[in-house]
């Protein structure tokens, strides 16, 4: 991100959006205690700045289908720059990796898998350690419980957000 400049408003926006994404600019705009169309204006920026990167609705997943959930952390044996951007790039075509992170520390990338059974989770497991670009060590951990989701991100918690940049 490039020099933006977020005020206490527009920091606010962010907040109530976090919590309530499907609120109507109208009450949006009562909460932030601005009119309707300078909020809209505000949440249009924010978008167009990429602040605001999309709407989700969060679904509860046992009652769509049975599934597990698995975390694996990949270490690759080589660490080219041709070997993550492969694996990099590995990761992004399997739908059920739904996140990925390059990280720091005894392992290279923490995954998150959603598949419909441990079969299909080993079957995935079997394509990252087969794939011929690039050796990788993986170690598998199956979710028993999720007992915190990720919801939203308490802005005032970040150094930064508590001191927005002046208008």
């Amino acid at each position: 991100m490039t020099n933006l400049k977020l005020d206490k408003i527009d920091l606010k926006i962010l907040e109530t959006l976090q919590q309530d994404g499907r609120i109507t600019n109208q009450d949006l705009a009562g909460k932030v205690c601005l009119s309707p169309s300078s909020c809209l204006q505000r949440v249009r920026r924010l978008e167009s700045q990429q602040v605001i990167q999309s709407y989700h609705a969060r679904i509860d997943l046992a009652a769509v289908a049975r599934h597990i959930m698995c975390i694996a952390t990949v270490s690759l044996k080589n660490h080219t720059h041709e070997e993550f951007k492969a694996f990099e790039t590995l990761v992004e075509s399997i739908p059920e990796v739904v996140e990925c992170y390059t990280v720091s520390g005894e392992s290279d990338f923490i995954i998150r898998i959603i598949c419909a059974d441990m079969n299909r989770y080993l079957e995935i497991n079997n394509h990252l350690v087969s794939s011929s670009a690039y050796q990788v060590n993986i170690n598998s951990y199956v979710v028993m419980k999720e007992n915190k989701a990720f919801k939203r991100v308490e802005l005032k918690t970040l150094k930064g957000a508590n001191s927005p940049a002046p208008d």
